[in-house]
């Protein structure tokens, strides 16, 4: 048997051989469940579409203040970067830390090296390092909980609100709207389709 067949499940490890699917089918692991593969027509496009809508959210997430912050009458607007800022200030460092993670640090590589790898492609060239920044985007995909990224939020306003008034701002809606969008753009991630294409322009 081709070893290029095999697929290891993202949960269990058990290798199972690849069958075609048809259009919109999903293959899942026989012993978890877990989802292996999907199949999507355009699947790379609708991923760079996804990123694409995720990095303005992200841009504007981060340029607009995500609150209105209230501290002994002053009264200031705040974004991420204020937030981790004042966290780490009040002496919450390693909220701090896990909010700058999750919130800045985490998405911005993911969206950035999905683009990275797509966008070159998408106009059929292949950039030095496509290869390994597709290892490292099959390797963490599993592990990537986006869910966590709106979890870093919510602890930070939750940490400030007993600190000071806060009142929300846009970029916490921006970033409710990225998170849910990253989430489908990961579903359409196929990285046979992306293996094909890198290969067709080596």
């Amino acid at each position: 048997m081709d070893v290029s067949e095999l697929i290891a499940c993202p949960d269990c490890d058990c290798l199972q051989r690849r069958v075609p699917l048809p259009l919109g089918g999903e293959a899942r692991c026989s012993r978890c469940e877990a989802v292996l593969y999907r199949s999507c027509r355009n699947g790379m496009q609708h991923t760079l579409a996804y990123a694409v809508a995720g990095l303005f959210l992200f841009l504007i997430a981060n340029v607009y203040p995500i609150a209105g912050i209230e501290m002994q009458g002053h009264r200031q607007a705040a974004s991420l970067y204020d937030a981790v800022s004042v966290l780490w200030q009040e002496g919450h460092a390693e909220v701090a830390v896990l909010v700058g993670l999750t919130t800045i640090v985490s998405p911005s590589i993911q969206i950035g090296l999905v683009l990275f790898l797509l966008v070159p492609l998408h106009f059929n060239y292949l950039i030095q390092g496509a290869v390994p920044v597709l290892r490292i985007l099959e390797t963490v995909r599993p592990w990537s909980m986006m869910e966590v990224f709106f979890l870093g939020i919510v602890v930070s306003l939750f940490k400030l609100e007993q600190l000071a008034q806060v009142e929300i701002g846009v970029a916490l809606w921006a970033f409710a709207a990225m998170v849910p969008i990253l989430i489908v753009g990961g579903m359409t991630f196929d990285p046979d389709e992306i293996w094909e294409k890198v290969r067709a322009l080596s």
